[in-house]
This record gives structure tokens, C-alpha cells and sequence, in this order.
């Protein structure tokens, strides 16, 4: 197999609030270099890097708000989030958890921080991606999954060095729980300093690496604290060397290759579709939620 080399190390972008309760970085599609084009199917990247938050007797949070066309997909490394949608969907993101939310033809939604963690505050870290969906799929019907981390696969690593936790895709036989609608990997890399790992995947992946703690070496290139790695389109296989010990998301999916049009929450193919969004939620079709 030929080498999957770093294309570029993007450090984090200023941070700013996403209604009062979400503090991020967005890396896509914010950052040059990482377009919807170039990282589809995943575009939009959160980072809400630690942030600590205090007690509050009103949780924080975004209120009622749209979406059509893609799914988001919430990871939760520190804090709890409720939240719900018009389509039924909803619960409590505990930490290590996963929302995996497909809006597709439509859902309203609205999410903030569990209510009773609200109430003591703490440190908060999460990331929120936006994958899109081909484009039968987004006329769909909205659906949720919601992932506990008792149920993602773990990969043991070599000498107890850590494990690989699998949320979608698989790592060496070890199937994570997410169904997705195009070939997608997503997996925690939770590993103690020393641990060497290898990943192989299909050189036209769209590829990239957020380090949450720690900091790794990439084929031999440091990758730090809150820095994302892309990864090329010249090989299949990279090595991560952690130096200190770390928590790494990697990203892998085969780029759907169509037309992107978005405009706000919503991600279609032609700017017809977009117009006919916001007709859609404008005539009350995505359901109501208050």
C-alpha cells in the first residue's frame, strides 16, 4: 500500500458561540482548504474545544431551529445535552454518547445542555458534524439514532496502550453501531503515549484527524491539541505514534460527488431545491416544536 500523507495541519479558527451554549471552532467549511467540495460527505466540523460553563438555572442552549437535506451528528467527549426534534426523536447525550439525527425531508430541532448538569455547570467538549446525503436519500424520511458508548465496538491496541472505539465503519473487524447511507468510518482513537496505530483506507476517502487530547505524530509530523490533520489522495495507509496521551476523532467517508447547494440549515443539489426548502418549512412541513 502507498502512504496516506498529511495534506495540511489546520490549527483552530476563533471561537464563537452558536446560540449561548455551544462554543466552537468550525474547521469545515471555515477553514481554506477544507470546502463542502474538498471534505464531502462531511460538511460542517464543530469543534467545541474544553470550555468550562457555569451553573445556570436556565439550561443553555440553540433553540427551534431547521434542517433538511444532511444529517448532524453530535459526539459528546465532556457535559450532557438534551434535545428533541418535531420528528420524535430526542433524549440525553451523556458523555461518550452519540446523535446520530437524519434530517432528510425535514425536521425541526432544538438542543441545549441537560438540565440537570445545567444546574451544576462543568467542563464542556464536543464536536458537531454535519454529513451530507445523496440526493434520494434527502427526500426521506427524518430519522434518529441515538449511540451509547456501551454500544460502539473497541479495537484493544497492543500492550494495553488504549483502544479504538468504532462509531461507524469498521476498524480491523471491529463494526461500529451507526448505519449511514454511503460508506463512512468515524472512530475514537483512545490511547495511552507510545501507542502506534495504522488505518487503511481507500485512497479517494476524504480523510482527516481532530486531536481532543494529546498530541500525536502522523507519519512522523506532529499533530497537536485542538489541530485537525487532512489527510491526501496519494495512498491508503497512515501511522498515528501518540507522544502523549491522547483522544483522537477520525473521519474517513467516499465523497458522494454531487451538487452541493446550501444556504443556511439546509444542504440540497440545485438552488431550485433550496427555494423549495425554504417554501417547505415556511408552510409549516417540517412539523411543529416549541
Amino acid at each position: 500500500m502507498k502512504t496516506k500523507n498529511i495534506e495540511q495541519i489546520a490549527a483552530p479558527r476563533p471561537a464563537h458561540f452558536v446560540g449561548d451554549g455551544f462554543r466552537v471552532h468550525n474547521f469545515i467549511p471555515g477553514i481554506a482548504g477544507m470546502s463542502m467540495q474538498r471534505m464531502d460527505p462531511f460538511i460542517m466540523f464543530d469543534y467545541n474545544s474544553k470550555y468550562h460553563f457555569g451553573p445556570s438555572e436556565i439550561p443553555r442552549g440553540v433553540g427551534v431551529h431547521p434542517h433538511k437535506g444532511f444529517e448532524t451528528v453530535t459526539i459528546a467527549y465532556k457535559g450532557r445535552v438534551e434535545h428533541g426534534d418535531s420528528s420524535g426523536g430526542g433524549g440525553i447525550i451523556g458523555e461518550g454518547d452519540v446523535q446520530w439525527m437524519t434530517a432528510a425531508s425535514g425536521v425541526l430541532h432544538k438542543e441545549f445542555h441537560e438540565t440537570e448538569w445545567s444546574k451544576t455547570g462543568g467542563e464542556f467538549q464536543m464536536v458537531q458534524l454535519w454529513v451530507n446525503l445523496p440526493a434520494a436519500a434527502k427526500k426521506g424520511a427524518p430519522k434518529y439514532q441515538a449511540i451509547e458508548q456501551a454500544q460502539m465496538a473497541q479495537y484493544p491496541l497492543e500492550d494495553q496502550l488504549g483502544f479504538i472505539e468504532v462509531i461507524a465503519g469498521e476498524y480491523k473487524g471491529a463494526k461500529g453501531p451507526a448505519t449511514t447511507f454511503t460508506p463512512i468510518h468515524m472512530s475514537n482513537l483512545k490511547a495511552k503515549t507510545r501507542a502506534k496505530v495504522t488505518y487503511d483506507f481507500p485512497m479517494e476517502y476524504n480523510t482527516l484527524l481532530l486531536v481532543l487530547e494529546g498530541t500525536i505524530n502522523v507519519n512522523g509530523r506532529e499533530v497537536r491539541q485542538d489541530h485537525v490533520a487532512v489527510m491526501a489522495h496519494d495512498g491508503e495507509q497512515f501511522t498515528v505514534e501518540v507522544m502523549e496521551d491522547a483522544v483522537v476523532l477520525v473521519l474517513a467517508g467516499l465523497p458522494i460527488k454531487e451538487p452541493i447547494a446550501h444556504y443556511g440549515p439546509f444542504v440540497m443539489n440545485t438552488q431550485e431545491e433550496l427555494l423549495q426548502a425554504f417554501d417547505d418549512f415556511n408552510t409549516g412541513k417540517f412539523g411543529t416544536w416549541n
